[in-house]
C-alpha cells in the first residue's frame, strides 16, 4: 500500500541514516507542493494506521490525519533528523494527536459524570474553556480557508480532506494539471501564512 521512499537524500545533508524522506522534508519546510505530496504519499497509510488503532473510530482517525498533515505543512521545518527519521516524526505527532483526542473525551465524559444530573443541553463549567478554544481554532482554519481564490480554496479541498490526486482534481475542474499545482502552491502557502507559523 505504501511504497518505499524512491528518492536518495544527497550526500551531506545531514539525514537520519540515509532517511529517503529527510530531503523531501526539507522542501515542504520551503513551501514545496510536490514534496509535501510526496510524503503524504509515503506516510498516510502509517499515519491512518496510528490513529486508527488509538481511536478505534475511522472517522475520527481520519480528522486525526488531517490534522496531522496540516501540521507537516506548517512545521517541517522543526524536524530534527538527530533525533530520528521523518517516518517515526510523522508517526509520533499522529500518536500525540490521537492520544490527546481520547484524553480530552475522557475528560469530557469525567466532566460529565462528576457533575452529576444536568439540564438538557448545559455544559459542565469546566468544559467551556477547552470548546471555546477548540471552536476558535476550527474559526481561525475556516476564515484562512475563506481568503483564499474559489479555485485555490476548491483545489484544497479535493485533494487533501477528499484524496483525489492533482491529475484527478484537474479532470474534476476542467483545468490544466498544471493550473492545479498551482493553485495547491499558492493556497498551501497562503494557509501556512494566515496561520501564523514562522518556518
Amino acid at each position: 500500500m505504501i511504497r518505499a521512499g524512491s528518492h536518495p537524500a544527497p550526500e551531506g545533508a545531514g539525514t537520519w541514516r540515509g532517511d529517503p524522506l529527510a530531503e523531501p522534508l526539507g522542501r515542504v519546510a520551503l513551501g514545496d507542493l510536490e514534496a509535501f505530496e510526496e510524503v503524504y504519499r509515503e506516510l498516510s497509510g502509517p499515519v491512518f494506521g496510528v490513529a486508527r488503532r488509538v481511536l478505534v473510530d475511522t472517522a475520527q482517525a481520519e480528522e486525526v490525519c488531517q490534522e496531522v498533515f496540516l501540521e507537516v505543512w506548517r512545521t517541517g521545518s522543526r524536524h530534527d533528523p538527530e533525533l530520528g527519521s521523518v517516518a517515526a516524526w510523522v508517526c509520533t505527532i499522529a500518536h500525540r494527536r490521537a492520544v490527546d483526542r481520547v484524553r480530552s473525551e475522557q475528560a469530557a465524559s469525567d466532566r460529565l459524570s462528576a457533575a452529576g444530573r444536568l439540564e438538557p443541553g448545559a455544559t459542565p463549567h469546566d468544559a467551556v474553556p477547552e470548546q471555546v478554544e477548540n471552536r476558535l481554532e476550527q474559526e481561525k482554519v475556516r476564515r484562512c480557508l475563506r481568503r483564499l481564490t474559489e479555485g485555490q480554496r476548491e483545489a484544497v479541498r479535493l485533494t487533501y480532506y477528499t484524496g483525489y490526486t492533482q491529475r484527478q482534481a484537474a479532470d474534476l475542474l476542467r483545468v490544466p494539471l498544471t493550473t492545479v499545482k498551482g493553485r495547491l502552491r499558492d493556497g498551501l502557502i497562503k494557509l501556512r501564512d494566515c496561520l501564523g507559523v514562522t518556518v
